[in-house]
């Protein structure tokens, strides 16, 4: 029984470090992933943040855009009652052919359409040839009008609100490439913000698998210890039982021995001095 016991404390001794070797292995791979998780995690927040700061310039630019919009369709109003009165005196005095207004205007949403769009070679040729010859008839009927003096000087005021006009639209064109450059940057950081969270959700999830595992591996350490400690208690009862066997037999042996000599020195024999010691140590004497 004995020999049992001990034989399976050493292969629980033998279980019981393989469990704890497992689960410091498992507990350092789930520290690992905590760590890394935890950087992913910082380094998401600061994407967010990096986006939010893009978010927060493009809508100040957009805010410059509305402005310098606002600003620039005053002064075109302004600009339209000018070329609304140049156009009542040239109907008054007979000056035929397009407006100057209209002929200003075509040039601007041709000159806004090279700017802006993305054009063919021939298309590019075209749009400047076309451009060029607006020009032209723009300063011939400049010329031609201006032999008003009346037309002349309000179409030199026209000349200087649309120019003021120019100067809006071109800031206007700057914070809205500025805006959207600020926008772009920033759907790109939140775009990178949901893909580092995903590699911290599926670190996170790894964590778990292997934190699991590490807890488990910890119960079956536990539970080998316990059983060692039952094994250890049971032993010590076993060896203790034998010890107890041990004397109670010795006691036995002394006590017929101690019969035998009294028996004798009842019949008459002699009694030595170890006769009369076992005597003693038997209890017989008192």
């Amino acid at each position: 029984m004995l020999k049992e016991l001990n034989e399976k404390k050493t292969e629980l001794k033998k279980q019981s470090e393989e469990y704890k070797t497992k689960r410091n292995e498992l507990n350092a791979e789930a520290s690992s992933l905590a760590a890394k998780r935890n950087e992913l995690n910082k380094k998401t927040k600061d994407l967010i943040n990096e986006a939010q700061d893009y978010k927060k310039l493009r809508d100040e630019n957009n805010d410059k855009v509305q402005e310098y919009k606002t600003l620039r369709d005053e002064v075109n109003s302004k600009a339209n009652e000018i070329f609304a009165q140049i156009d009542q005196i040239r109907n008054v005095n007979n000056l035929g052919g397009p407006s100057i207004k209209d002929i200003r205007k075509e040039i601007d949403r041709l000159e806004f359409t090279q700017q802006t769009e993305v054009l063919t070679t021939n298309k590019e040729r075209e749009l400047v040839n076309k451009i060029t010859e607006l020009q032209k008839l723009y300063v011939a009927k400049k010329e031609q009008l201006e032999s008003n003096q009346e037309l002349k000087d309000l179409l030199n005021e026209a000349q200087k609100v649309r120019d003021e006009a120019s100067e809006h639209h071109k800031v206007l064109s700057e914070y809205a490439q500025q805006a959207q450059e600020y926008h772009d940057k920033m759907i790109t950081t939140f775009k990178e913000a949901d893909k580092v969270r995903a590699d911290s959700d599926a670190a996170h999830k790894e964590f778990v698998k292997f934190q699991e595992s590490a807890d488990e591996q910890h119960k079956l350490f536990i539970s080998a210890q316990k059983e060692i400690r039952d094994i250890d208690k049971e032993i010590r009862k076993i060896k203790k039982g034998d010890v107890d066997g041990r004397k109670e037999a010795a006691k036995a042996d002394a006590r017929k021995d101690a019969e035998d000599i009294f028996d004798k020195f009842k019949s008459g024999g002699k009694l030595t001095t170890e006769n009369l010691m076992a005597l003693q140590r038997s209890g017989f004497l008192k």
